[in-house]
Formats: C-alpha cells, sequence, structure tokens
C-alpha cells in the first residue's frame, strides 16, 4: 500500500514531521486528487508529464514551483518559454487541483513546490515503479522568468558533453542524468523534437521504428501537437525496457540515444546495467529524484507559501 511504503525511511527536511501538525493529511490528500484524475482513464499519457514539470521546475531557479506561474502582463514567465510550451496541460490541472484540496484542509500551509514533488513520485508509483520518501518543507519561490528557462533548459538536439555540464551546474552527476532520463519509459515527446532524425532518415535511429513514427508525424508540415511515446516498448509501466531500447537504437531523441551511444563511458555502462537490471534502476532513479528534489530548494523566511499555485501572492 503506497499510504504505508510513504511512512517507511526518513529524509532531511522531514525527519521532525514537516506537515505532521499543520497538515497531517497532505500525501494522501494529494494522492486522492491523483486518483481521480486517473479513473476516468487509468493509463492516460499526458499525467506522466508531472514527472517532466518537476524536472523543469527545478532546473530553473531551483525546485520552487516556478514554473507554475502564469504569465502576465507584467511578467512573461517561465510557463512561457517555447521550451515549456509543451508542457503537459493535465499536470500543471493536477497540481491546481491538489492544491485546491489543501487549501480547504489547511490552508496556507503546503507549498506548491511540495505538491509537485510528492505529484512526481505518486506517478512513477502508479505506473509500477519505485516509491520513495519525499523530503519537504520546500517554499514556492518569487522569480519566474521565460527568458531564463530558455537559456538554460537542456534542448532534445544536444550532445552528451553539453548535457553533462548543464546537470553539473545544477549539483547533479552523470550518473544522475542517465538514470533520470529513465523518466522516459513513460510519457511522449511532440514530433518537433525528433523530426530530424526522421525526415534526414538519421541512420543511428532504428528503421524500423522511423518507419513507425514517420507516419504519425507526415513530413513537411509537423503538426506541433502530435506526439510519440518516448518507449515504444512498454509506454504504460514503468520499467527498465527504456534502458533496452536505447541498445536497440529506439530513443527518439537524440538526448536518449546519446546515452548509450555517446562518447561518455559511465554513461554507455549505466545504459547497459539498467537495461539488465531493473532492480537497481528503481533504487538509483528513487535516490536521484530525491537528489533532483533538493536542488535550490527555498526554506525558512525565502519565498513564500503561495495560495493559488499559478500566481505569486
Amino acid at each position: 500500500d503506497i499510504h504505508t511504503e510513504r511512512k517507511n525511511g526518513s529524509s532531511s527536511y522531514d525527519q521532525m514531521g514537516f506537515y505532521d501538525e499543520t497538515c497531517p493529511r497532505v500525501e494522501d490528500i494529494i494522492y486522492e486528487e491523483l486518483v481521480k484524475k486517473m479513473s476516468p482513464i487509468p493509463r492516460n499519457i499526458t499525467i506522466p508529464g508531472i514527472l517532466r514539470l518537476f524536472f523543469h521546475d527545478c532546473y530553473v531557479q531551483g525546485c520552487d514551483g516556478s514554473v507554475l506561474i502564469l504569465p502576465t502582463d507584467a511578467n512573461n514567465s517561465e510557463r512561457n518559454a517555447p521550451i515549456n510550451l509543451s508542457l503537459a496541460g493535465d499536470a500543471f490541472d493536477i497540481v491546481d487541483k491538489a492544491k485546491a484540496a489543501l487549501e480547504k484542509e489547511c490552508p496556507g500551509v503546503v507549498s506548491c513546490s511540495d505538491i509537485l514533488a510528492i505529484l512526481a513520485r505518486d506517478v512513477v508509483h502508479w505506473w509500477e515503479g519505485p516509491n520513495w520518501q519525499v523530503e519537504k518543507g520546500r517554499r514556492d519561490g518569487l522569480i519566474s522568468n521565460a527568458t531564463e528557462a530558455q537559456l538554460l533548459m537542456p534542448k532534445s538536439d544536444e550532445n552528451l558533453t553539453t548535457l553533462i555540464r548543464g546537470f553539473e551546474s545544477i549539483g547533479l552527476s552523470t550518473a544522475d542524468l542517465v538514470t533520470l532520463s529513465g523518466a522516459h519509459t513513460i510519457g511522449f515527446t511532440h514530433c518537433i523534437e525528433f523530426a530530424s532524425r526522421i525526415f534526414h532518415n538519421d541512420t543511428t535511429l532504428n528503421s524500423r521504428i522511423r518507419e513507425k513514427v514517420i507516419l504519425s508525424c507526415p513530413f513537411p508540415k509537423i503538426d506541433r501537437n502530435v506526439a510519440e511515446s518516448l518507449d515504444q516498448n512498454s509506454e504504460f509501466v514503468f520499467d527498465n525496457k527504456f534502458f533496452k531500447s536505447l541498445r536497440q537504437r529506439k530513443g527518439l531523441l537524440l538526448t536518449d540515444h546519446v546515452l548509450a551511444f555517446g562518447e561518455n563511458d559511465l554513461s554507455r555502462k549505466l545504459v547497459y546495467r539498467y537495461s539488465q537490471d531493473q532492480e537497481l534502476f528503481f533504487q538509483e532513479f528513487a535516490k536521484a529524484m530525491v537528489k533532483l528534489g533538493r536542488v535550490g530548494v527555498k526554506t525558512g523566511n525565502e519565498g513564500e507559501i503561495r495560495r493559488d499555485c499559478k500566481k505569486f501572492n
């Protein structure tokens, strides 16, 4: 049972039970909202977008909910950056629903950044992946800038060296890069992100996969709303088959392909090890998600606790 498993272990933010007194049902309330969202379509492919939303949040300004802010006349927020326009609407929606439910039970207590971190864990667990203790106590940031997000976020055609440098800039390692990329075992990517590989007949891409996806991504007019599953082997289960697919040259994104065939020995070895050992991948993914959740965290008197995740107080 997910609620029993959550109580195991301890964490640096939550050793004293951050919401034990102020909002003891925080995780149950968030999970209940996820269940409501998922029940009509148990394998809704847009919901794993929460994982991507969490990553995009933490990569810019740290894990502070800055990606959730709607743009206004006075503020062109991260959410309006071109690289963030494809973030799943359902992912934003479930954060808002969880926040609304929490505001009814314990108003002004739980941060949007903590909600997002908890939802990222719950989504993985929903898709039969690993579980972990989510550290809590983050506060919501007061800065959200589209230009900064566009500049900093990794692009889908970057080489491995650039990807590694980007992760190092936020305190994450090459191993974290490979491990967290395993989140692509669920979710999807838009055709525009891998169009150059299929239309230029990139021979590093498996020919059968190319023939399959080119049917849904017709050239030359690419529909920016059309998407394909990142893991063509088992798109509705969180498992290690994504790494198996990378070794078979079935990774649609160049940034995924280079993990298995790039110039970095550690990256190649980890892809191989994870493709052989799902339990190892699960253990390391849980650790990497906790580490990601610590990036740029604001605590104490920093930031605020938003009343509405879409706007600053």
